[in-house]
C-alpha cells in the first residue's frame, strides 16, 4: 500500500451562512472550534444543510490520493450507527481500505458543521464524537507498517488516547507524514508539535499561519532558515503567495493557478496534500509535486465540500 490516513472520522454537515451568524455564535471566522453534542444541535437547529459527506482532513486526502490511482488505506474510529455506517460506504466506494472495524459505542459519529460565508470562508464547528477517543487498539499495526507512508493529522493530537494511538503509529511506520491541521491547534499542542516537527516527522504540511505560529515569528524568513536546519521536508501553503517545499537546504516554490472560480474553501489543504504526496509518492520532482497539488486544491476550491467527484 502507497499511504495509510489515520484521522479523525468525521461526517461533514456543509450550511450557507452570513458573517453575522458567526458574530452571534462567538465563533472566529477560518477556525475550527471544538463543541460538545448538545451546542452542536443548537448550532444546526438554525441552519439549511445544503450537502452532507464523509469528511475529516486527513481521509479527504486519502480519498483525494486514490482518485489519483494510488493504492491507499484509511484507520479512523465511528461508532456503529448510521452515520458510521455511511461513513464507511462513502469511504469504499471510493476504493480506499478502511481499517477499522465498527462496534456500538457510547458516542456516536464525530460530525463537522462546514459554515461557508459569501466570501467562501470557510468556518467549522466540530464534535469530535467517538472519532476523538480513538486509541492504540484502533490502529491496525499491520496497516501501518506494510504502507510506505503514513500520513497523520494534527487534529488528531490530544493527551491520553490519542496520542498513544499517534505513538504506536509513528512507532511502526516507514516514513511519516503529518499535517498541523489548524491554528488553534498549533496553538494549543505548540511544544508537543514542534518536538513532532523536529525529532519525529519525516514530511510536514502546513500553511503560512500555522508554521509561522509554530516556531513564534512573523517573518517568513525565519521559517525558511528553520525549514533548512532541520534537513527535513516541509511544505507550506501560502495563500495568494502559492506554495513553497523546503527540503534539506533546497526552496522549491510553485504559484497558485489565476483566475478560478472560488466557491468554497473547504479541503483546499487537504486536497494540495493529496496532490503533493502523490507526486512524492510515485517519485515526481518537488517542482511536480508541488504543481499536482496546488492542480488539485484549485479543483477544490471551484466546489462545494471537501470531496472531487
Amino acid at each position: 500500500m502507497k499511504i495509510l490516513g489515520i484521522g479523525n472520522a468525521i461526517v461533514d454537515v456543509i450550511c450557507k451562512i452570513e458573517d453575522n451568524f458567526l458574530t452571534e455564535n462567538s465563533l472566529v471566522k477560518s477556525t475550527m472550534k471544538l463543541v460538545d453534542e448538545t451546542e452542536f444541535k443548537k448550532l444546526l437547529a438554525n441552519l439549511k444543510i445544503e450537502e452532507t459527506v464523509s469528511g475529516g482532513s486527513v481521509a479527504n486526502s486519502i480519498v483525494g490520493l486514490s482518485q489519483l490511482g494510488n493504492d491507499v488505506g484509511f484507520i479512523g474510529k465511528v461508532n456503529e450507527d448510521d452515520l458510521g455506517n455511511k461513513y464507511e460506504q462513502g469511504l469504499k466506494k471510493e476504493n480506499v481500505k478502511y481499517f477499522y472495524s465498527k462496534k456500538k459505542e457510547k458516542l456516536p459519529t464525530g460530525t463537522c458543521l462546514i459554515l461557508i460565508t459569501p466570501d467562501s470562508e470557510r468556518t467549522m464547528v466540530t464534535f469530535l464524537g467517538t472519532a476523538g477517543k480513538i486509541n492504540e487498539n484502533d490502529v491496525d499495526v499491520n496497516a501501518v507498517k506494510s504502507s510506505e507512508i503514513t500520513f497523520l493529522e494534527g487534529y488528531l493530537w490530544d493527551e491520553g488516547d490519542p496520542k498513544r494511538a499517534f505513538d504506536i503509529a509513528i512507532q511502526n511506520s516507514n516514513t511519516i507524514a503529518m499535517s498541523l491541521s489548524d491554528l488553534f491547534c498549533v496553538e494549543r499542542h505548540k511544544p508537543h508539535f514542534l518536538d513532532l516537527v523536529k525529532s519525529k516527522l519525516n514530511i510536514t504540511f502546513a500553511n503560512e499561519q500555522e508554521i509561522l505560529s509554530l516556531i513564534n515569528t512573523k517573518d517568513f524568513n525565519e521559517v525558511i532558515s528553520f525549514g533548512k536546519q532541520l534537513e527535513k521536508l516541509i511544505v507550506i501553503t501560502r495563500g495568494e503567495k502559492g506554495s513553497i517545499a523546503i527540503n534539506k537546504n533546497e526552496v522549491i516554490e510553485c504559484d497558485i493557478e489565476k483566475n478560478l472560480k472560488v466557491v468554497d474553501l473547504t479541503g483546499a489543504g487537504d486536497l494540495f496534500a493529496a496532490g503533493f504526496l502523490h507526486g512524492y509518492v510515485n517519485k515526481l520532482t518537488m517542482k511536480e509535486s508541488l504543481q499536482k497539488g496546488t492542480e488539485m486544491s484549485s479543483k477544490i476550491i471551484q466546489k462545494i465540500g471537501a470531496r472531487l467527484n
